[in-house]
C-alpha cells in the first residue's frame, strides 16, 4: 500500500513538474505541491444489471511558475459530471448506477481563483473537447447548528453550447456527531432547454475519526420527460480508514424505484456498492 501510493504521487508530481517548466525557470521544490489527490476503485450494481466496475483520478497542483491565483487540475472521471459541476452525492458511482466505459475520460485544465468563493477554469476532456467553467460559491452560517451552501456554476462546451448548474444545501448539527443535511442541485443547457434535478435528505453520524454511518432519500427527474420522478430510493453508506488514515473503504446499500418514461412501468431493485479510495 505505501509502494502504491508513493507511486501515484511521484507519478502526478512527474506530471506537474513537467507543466510548471513550460511557464519558467523556477524549480518545482519552490512552493509547487499535489493537494486533494483522490484515485478511488468503485464496484456497484443495481439488480439485474452487470456490476460495474470504475476507475477515478483527481488532484490539484500548485504550480511555482505561475500566479499565486492560478492552479492546475487533472483527472479521469465522468466528463459530463465534472464539466456540469454536479455535486459528489449526485454522481453516478453514489447512486450507483452503471456507467459505461465512453462516459469515463481524463480531463485536465486551468483554474485562476478570481477571489473568494470565485474561479475560472478551461479545460480539456478526452479527445481534446474543450469546455469552460465559472464557478461562485457562497455560504451563511445562520446559527451555530445551521449553516446553507449555495453553488452557481456556468459552463460551455461544445456539445451543450451554455449551461449553467445550480446547487444548494442546508445542514443541521443535532449534536457534535450527528447531522443532517438537504442537498439540491439543477442542471439546464442552451441545447437541452430542460432542466435535470437531484435532491439528497441525508442523516449522518459520526462514529469515530473518519467513521461515518448515513441514511439517504435520493431523488431525480428531468422536465418535460413525463414522469415527476425518474427515480427514487433510500440508501445507506458505512466509511472507514482501511489502512492508516489515508486509504478509505466505503460500503453502500439501497433500494430504488426507477422510471425511464411515462410509457414505462415504476421497477424496484437492491443495489450494492463498494469504494476504496486512496488520498495521495
Amino acid at each position: 500500500m505505501e509502494s502504491a501510493r508513493r507511486s501515484v504521487r511521484s507519478s502526478t508530481e512527474w506530471l506537474a513538474r513537467g507543466v510548471d517548466s513550460w511557464f519558467g525557470d523556477k524549480p518545482f521544490s519552490d512552493g509547487g505541491k499535489v493537494s486533494d489527490g483522490r484515485l478511488s476503485l468503485g464496484l456497484a450494481t443495481r439488480q439485474h444489471e452487470t456490476p460495474d466496475l470504475s476507475l477515478r483520478l483527481n488532484a490539484r497542483f500548485r504550480l511555482p511558475n505561475v500566479e499565486d491565483s492560478t492552479y492546475l487540475f487533472l483527472g479521469r472521471d465522468d466528463p459530463r459530471e465534472v464539466i456540469t459541476d454536479k455535486p459528489g452525492a449526485f454522481s453516478r458511482q453514489q447512486r450507483l448506477l452503471r456507467e459505461r466505459a465512453a462516459d469515463r475520460s481524463f480531463f485536465a485544465g486551468l483554474g485562476v481563483a478570481l477571489h473568494d468563493g470565485v474561479d475560472f477554469r478551461l479545460g480539456f476532456r478526452g479527445g481534446l473537447k474543450p469546455y469552460a467553467q465559472v464557478r461562485y460559491r457562497q455560504h451563511w452560517q445562520l446559527a451555530s447548528a445551521d449553516l446553507i451552501d449555495f453553488r452557481q456554476t456556468l459552463f460551455w462546451t461544445l456539445d451543450d453550447h451554455v449551461g449553467s448548474t445550480t446547487a444548494l444545501s442546508y445542514e443541521h448539527a443535532f449534536s457534535p456527531t450527528l447531522a443532517g443535511r438537504w442537498l439540491n442541485s439543477a442542471t439546464i443547457t442552451q441545447r437541452a432547454r430542460h432542466f435535470d434535478w437531484s435532491s439528497n435528505l441525508g442523516a449522518y453520524q459520526l462514529m469515530g475519526p473518519q467513521r461515518l454511518l448515513s441514511f439517504e432519500a435520493l431523488f431525480s427527474g428531468v422536465q418535460g420527460s413525463g414522469v415527476a420522478i425518474s427515480d427514487y430510493g433510500l440508501q445507506t453508506k458505512w466509511q472507514q480508514p482501511v489502512y492508516k488514515d489515508w486509504l478509505l473503504g466505503e460500503v453502500i446499500v439501497g433500494h430504488f424505484w426507477p422510471r425511464a418514461d411515462a410509457a414505462s412501468p415504476r421497477l424496484r431493485a437492491w443495489a450494492l456498492g463498494g469504494v476504496v479510495k486512496m488520498k495521495f
